[in-house]
């Protein structure tokens, strides 16, 4: 069920971060963490992409939320080399071409924005 994917291409971590939920976020990755390996946390998890071609992280950006962005942001800092962060995260691009700077940007929330680079 952990690594399941509705039409949309949209997994767990997609759901709970669309939704903006923090408390569930973290409870999917606690039972990730206890039933499957980090690499496939880092690929059907954080790093998986819906049929837009977004990742988790996209979707944080785009529906400005911080507190999630700050929980995958520390789960890619453990678990991730610079290089996937890098071209994973935050350079990574949906169907659109759009990365999360794009997708927050469109919102003009700055400080979201200053929060990523920092």
């Amino acid at each position: 069920m952990l690594l399941a994917t509705d039409n949309d291409g949209n997994t767990a971590c997609h759901l709970a971060t669309e939704m903006g939920k923090l408390d569930l976020l973290q409870k999917i990755w606690v039972l990730a963490k206890e039933n499957i390996t980090t690499e496939e946390i880092n690929n059907k998890f954080l790093l998986a992409r819906d049929k837009l071609g977004r990742t988790a992280w996209h979707v944080a950006a785009g529906n400005w939320l911080l507190d999630v962005l700050q929980e995958i942001w520390e789960w890619a800092k453990e678990n991730l080399t610079t290089e996937e962060i890098n071209n994973n995260l935050l350079l990574a691009t949906d169907s659109e071409g759009n990365t999360a700077w794009h997708l927050t940007a469109e919102k003009r929330d700055l400080d979201i924005l200053q929060e990523i680079w920092e």
